[in-house]
């Protein structure tokens, strides 16, 4: 069999999720014009010409993947990163810490909210699950924004969502005895903004940062979100953000450019049904965000019937962020820089994970910050670690679907699971008796940390079931 097909791009990517093909239609360049050549890349020996005959390697083609991204180079250009990339990613990173403080501003102070409000406090957990709910709803729309159009529309239609909900919050909030019903409709519009910011890092990060700096990348803007506090003011920069960069930044993102697949139903189902390495990352994201998302919404009212107040549920809160942001700022970008750490990383974060939560059932019974402070420490260093290193290892093993494809559908499976879990741990409150004060969630942390151990062996097995992405990935044979 002969490839005598002459193609623009060194690499022509035939979609098979799972086991995804690369078939390459290299082209020598012999007096400044290219030519079709036999021989393929990846395989060990050439592959015969028509009629039977083997061909001999020309100076210009190698079975290395270097040289055709050499090849690539030499068609566009050096490689470089740009300066303004700075701008985008510091706007991006303010719209997700803006959306963070809206999402838990009443969740910290539930009980003076409620009164404020003359509510329960049932209703002031809905504000955090109206706004969980609205991120699946916008989610549809997102992808197809990020696909078509790229991060800089995402994040225009995000800062006038969230310009928009946060004066109508604000409205709601000073009329006498407040206006929940403006206050829910504006929390509302701010979930809807939601996804167009929290997808989009990896997808900035594809497209603005070379192989070396992703991970660290993905991290700043994703791990914002929980940091909360700005002004809306930080809204108004996003139109005069720059679309794309002039030239790639490395050649994976050219790459990813060129032949990513158009994003159809099709596309999403055969993820589903195809590529196992997805799943058994995919899976344990979406019951670990759903874990912190209720976990952090209802931590006033787990600490608050063992006789901790406010205060101390909001300091136990901070370093849960505080740390996990220490925490990310160390991770990403030592395994940005050392490859072979990521799946071992991925692995031991996520039995971390699934053991502070089953810790924390006994925390609040001890009566003593200690506990609580220590467990929360560790609880958010492994989350803030494990999430960006897990949404660009789903870039990798979904290559080439573009990035915002995974990251929005991990994030929209948290933020559904987060609304659910935090309805269902809400109706399990006071449930368990035994020995427990009235009000108690301990039923309710029981159910967190059941869901996160049997979601726990599915990680483990990466390496060993699905598709060998470390080595022999495709991404991993494009960055040579």
């Amino acid at each position: 069999m002969a490839y005598h097909r002459e193609v623009s791009s060194p690499l022509r990517v035939h979609q098979g999720f799972g086991a995804t093909e690369l078939r390459p239609m290299m082209a020598s360049c012999r007096n400044g014009k290219h030519e079709p050549s036999s021989v393929n890349p990846f395989l060990d020996s050439p592959q015969p010409v028509d009629g039977g005959t083997t061909p001999t390697l020309s100076p210009q083609i190698t079975t290395s993947s270097s040289s055709i991204l050499d090849s690539t180079r030499s068609d566009t250009g050096t490689y470089r990163v740009y300066k303004r990339r700075w701008f985008g990613l510091v706007q991006l990173t303010l719209l997700n810490i803006i959306v963070s403080w809206d999402w838990l501003t009443f969740a910290p102070v539930s009980t003076t909210s409620a009164k404020y409000f003359s509510v329960t406090e049932s209703d002031i957990n809905w504000l955090s699950t109206a706004f969980l709910f609205a991120f699946v709803v916008a989610t549809p729309a997102v992808m197809w924004v990020l696909n078509r159009g790229g991060p800089k529309p995402a994040l225009v239609a995000s800062s006038a969502l969230i310009l928009a909900g946060n004066w109508i919050r604000y409205g709601g909030t000073r009329t006498k005895g407040g206006n929940f019903a403006a206050v829910m409709f504006g929390q509302i519009l701010i979930g809807l903004a939601q996804p167009f910011v929290l997808a989009a890092p990896t997808r900035y990060s594809d497209l603005w940062f070379s192989d070396q700096g992703r991970i660290a990348a993905t991290a700043v803007a994703s791990l914002a979100n929980p940091l909360g506090g700005a002004s809306t003011i930080a809204t108004l920069p996003s139109p005069f953000l720059p679309h794309r960069p002039p030239t790639p930044p490395s050649a994976t993102s050219m790459l990813a450019t060129a032949d990513a697949p158009t994003l159809s139903f099709k596309t999403l189902r055969t993820l589903f049904t195809s590529n196992t390495s997805f799943l058994l990352i995919f899976l344990p994201f979406t019951i670990y965000v759903s874990a912190f998302n209720s976990f952090s919404s209802l931590l006033n009212a787990i600490m608050y019937p063992y006789g901790f107040d406010e205060t101390t549920a909001g300091l136990t809160g901070a370093l849960l962020i505080v740390v996990g942001l220490v925490a990310a700022a160390v991770t990403s970008p030592f395994l940005d820089r050392s490859p072979g750490w990521r799946l071992p990383m991925l692995k031991g974060l996520c039995v971390a994970v699934s053991a502070m939560y089953l810790a924390f059932v006994f925390a609040p019974a001890t009566r003593t910050v200690a506990a609580p402070y220590a467990l929360a420490a560790v609880l958010g260093a492994a989350s803030f670690s494990l999430v960006p290193l897990s949404l660009e290892m789903l870039v990798e093993v979904t290559w080439p679907i573009s990035p915002e494809v995974s990251s929005c559908v991990c994030w929209a499976g948290g933020q559904l699971g987060g609304g659910l879990f935090i309805i269902i741990m809400d109706a399990m409150q006071g449930s368990w008796a035994d020995g427990e004060p009235a009000g108690n969630m301990k039923a309710g942390l029981v159910f967190l940390a059941v869901f996160c151990w049997l979601v726990l062996p599915l990680p483990l097995l990466l390496g060993y079931v699905g598709e060998d992405w470390q080595g022999r990935g495709v991404r991993r044979v494009a960055m040579g």
